[in-house]
């Protein structure tokens, strides 16, 4: 199956947790960070993930938000930190490329957000990302 999210990164369950509609998983991705994905309780069970279950996380490019630094006081628990590799930025939107320990992430974001923050190949990114937006993957 091919898809068009481009954000594909491989990584080991480390942890679930299931509670009555939803679910918790903690994904060690392949290079070292640990991000949490909020998925069904069907969807535990019915792909069959348990600690130490090999898994692709699933991020949409559009789900991705950029910051200089790590950010404080905020509900969103997935922060990976990476470099720009690239940008490549139209009249309106840009796509930003960013190298993380595992592979590379595609933030779609505002071209004025790219102004904004600086953004250019070689900048100092982190990438945040709601774990209600990661969607996990069984081989």
């Amino acid at each position: 199956m091919s898809l068009s999210i481009r954000n594909q990164i491989a990584g080991t369950v480390t942890a679930v947790t299931v509670g009555e509609a939803m679910a918790t998983v903690k994904v060690r991705l392949e290079g070292g960070p640990e991000i949490t994905a909020a998925i069904t309780a069907e969807s535990v069970k019915d792909l069959g993930i348990a600690s130490g279950s090999k898994v692709k996380a699933l991020v949409k490019a559009t789900e991705v938000a950029l910051a200089t630094g790590p950010v404080e006081n905020i509900s969103i628990r997935n922060q990976i930190t990476g470099t720009v590799a690239d940008v490549a930025a139209g009249p309106a939107m840009a796509a930003v490329k960013v190298n993380v320990s595992g592979g590379e992430l595609t933030a779609a974001v505002t071209a004025d957000a790219v102004a904004a923050l600086g953004l250019t190949a070689g900048s100092s990114v982190v990438a945040l990302i709601k774990s209600t937006e990661i969607s996990l993957a069984t081989a």
